[in-house]
């Protein structure tokens, strides 16, 4: 029996459901969005290999996670490139996709067949000159827990793009992708910086706490000066997003469009002040 495809458009219920999923926090807009122009930028969105969270259980990485700040590079002229740490499919945690828990980024993934074919053959960070981007951007969802940080590679080319000066950031467990970075001077890119991701409080409520790293715990081990939001009901409502220079993170799945614009926001100030320097 063939298997049904995903359709990206949702049924009236289902929309009528992320309607009320956002009035409580969940994927929000972003109240300060702006149209930027972006032409002649590239941007690196780093996604996960992992694919199983337990026996029977599937995960990958979180769709709006990915989708979101995609679609806001590319939306604004930017080249956009999809990679992972051992390249090939990314896989797409099933439970992103219901369709009450989309983003019209995501409905908009599932009609694109260029998107689709990078999370099917993306690029292998082996075969990625970081410094080559002006963006490098980690996505989330749990399987960034099992191969972000765990990849030396990975923390060698974040290295080099720090080095370069590039923009680099993520959101929820995408911040594990900063770990592996070193400065200059050989000290963790994180030390002494303010950072957010997905936090301890809000793994513990989801009751998923078998991945192998939390980021909040591995962030603050590694010196970082983490910080976060928390909801009455559960962190997964609630939303934060910081810049620290050329560091912007999120918390969660809520912060996607506020990283997007705030890395794009940097690199276009950064382009203004080379080129007052260069005159």
């Amino acid at each position: 029996m063939p298997q049904r495809s995903l359709v990206g458009k949702p049924s009236m219920p289902r929309l009528a459901s992320r309607r009320l999923l956002q009035k409580f926090g969940v994927h929000p807009e972003d109240p300060q969005a702006t149209a930027l122009d972006l032409k002649g930028f590239t941007a690196l969105c780093i996604a996960t290999n992992h694919a199983v969270l337990d026996i029977g259980v599937a995960t990958g990485v979180f769709s709006s996670e990915l989708t979101v700040p995609y679609y806001v590079f590319r939306d604004a002229g930017m080249q956009v490139d999809v990679a992972s740490p051992r390249g090939g499919i990314i896989p797409v945690d099933p439970l992103s996709l219901k369709q009450e828990l989309r983003t019209p980024s995501d409905d908009r993934l599932l009609d694109d067949p260029i998107f689709r074919g990078q999370l099917s053959n993306s690029l292998a960070i082996a075969a990625v000159d970081f410094t080559a981007y002006d963006i490098i951007y980690f996505a989330g969802g749990w399987g960034a827990s099992y191969d972000f940080a765990q990849t030396p590679l990975l923390g060698q080319r974040v290295s080099e793009a720090y080095a370069a000066e590039r923009v680099i950031g993520g959101i929820c467990h995408g911040p594990l992708g900063l770990l592996g970075g070193r400065t200059p001077s050989g000290e963790s890119i994180v030390k002494g910086r303010r950072v957010t991701a997905v936090t301890d409080r809000q793994v513990k409520q989801l009751g998923i706490e078998i991945t192998p790293l939390h980021p909040e715990t591995e962030l603050r081990r590694a010196g970082a000066l983490f910080e976060s939001e928390t909801h009455p009901a559960r962190d997964f409502f609630a939303n934060h997003f910081v810049a620290d220079g050329d560091l912007i993170t999120g918390q969660n799945q809520n912060a996607g469009p506020m990283v997007a614009r705030l890395m794009m926001q940097r690199v276009l100030a950064k382009a203004v002040a080379g080129k007052r320097k260069a005159s």
